[in-house]
């Protein structure tokens, strides 16, 4: 057997081998065992198992791995490189993209498409969801304070994030769990790349928020709210359902009437532009 192993090793790579190393090749495939799985196994298995020591398993449809304790359609597709997580469940027709992770508990409706590096825990996500590369939902939000002795000290983020149906989140775009409410996102609401909304925001249903919106914690906007690039929302202020705020506007205090604003501190968009044109005469008359 030694010496059929040296010349199959040999004519494959080139290379002689040494008396001791082959006698110790069975040995040392033999403790390799666990650690390989044959083509055999991977060919019109539905699940393999990925490792003896846990509960992670292949998914069939797609290569990805999850866990025996997730619930997954078997029309769902788990790419190569995608984990979920225990006690997880994916709908119908769910499309997990490669390296995504879907964390425990995890729920997505049917025909919910994940795109790649995607982070998704503590969160539930509705019907016909397009949620693209590099959104991280469910991670813990911003919320610190400074005890007696000066210590800051992290305050619990223990809820969750609630994402309606048909809803559209853009690349990279970040949406923090919940502290003392869930987060919300309304049905139909549409979201740009690089948007990052804080814990315990509430927003309406068909809300358009364009790339680089920052909404902080605890903010609540109504439905059919419109917010231009950059619009920065304070924490804890209201925004009424059909507000639509200009680009670079920054909501400082709750509107409370459906309309048009911008400015800093936002205001109504006739204001804002009274102000825009008395700062361009009032510069034209200086010497």
């Amino acid at each position: 057997m030694a010496a059929t192993l040296q010349r199959l090793l040999s004519a494959s790579a080139g290379v002689f081998l040494n008396k001791r190393v082959i006698q110790r090749l069975p040995s040392f495939l033999s403790s390799c065992r666990n650690l390989c799985v044959s083509s055999d196994h991977l060919i019109g298995s539905e699940s393999v198992n990925v490792s003896p020591n846990n509960e992670f398993l292949r998914w069939k449809n797609g290569g990805g791995t999850y866990h025996s304790s997730a619930v997954i359609d078997s029309s769902a597709l788990v790419e190569f490189g995608a984990v979920v997580h225990e006690r997880a469940i994916l709908g119908a027709e769910v499309q997990i993209g490669s390296n995504t992770v879907v964390g425990p508990s995890v729920k997505i409706g049917p025909c919910t498409k994940i795109g790649y590096n995607v982070s998704v825990s503590n969160c539930s996500i509705g019907d016909l969801c397009v949620i693209h590369n590099g959104v991280c939902i469910g991670q813990d939000g911003f919320g610190f304070y400074v005890d007696d002795q000066g210590n800051m000290v992290k305050k619990p983020q223990a809820l969750d994030v609630k994402i309606g149906s048909r809803v559209e989140i853009g690349a990279n775009t970040c949406i923090d769990g919940g502290s003392w409410r869930d987060t919300a996102i309304g049905d139909d609401t549409k979201i740009d790349n690089l948007v990052q909304i804080g814990h315990n925001v509430v927003i309406g249903k068909s809300c358009l928020l364009c790339g680089q919106v920052g909404i902080a914690g605890s903010a609540e906007i109504g439905d059919y709210v419109a917010l231009g690039g950059r619009v920065a929302v304070r924490d804890h202020v209201s925004i009424v359902s059909k507000v639509r705020l200009a680009a670079n506007s920054c909501v400082t205090r709750n509107i409370t009437e459906p309309g048009d604003f911008g400015g800093f501190p936002a205001v109504p968009i006739h204001q804002w532009r009274r102000q825009i044109a008395e700062a361009q005469l009032s510069s034209k008359r200086k010497p």
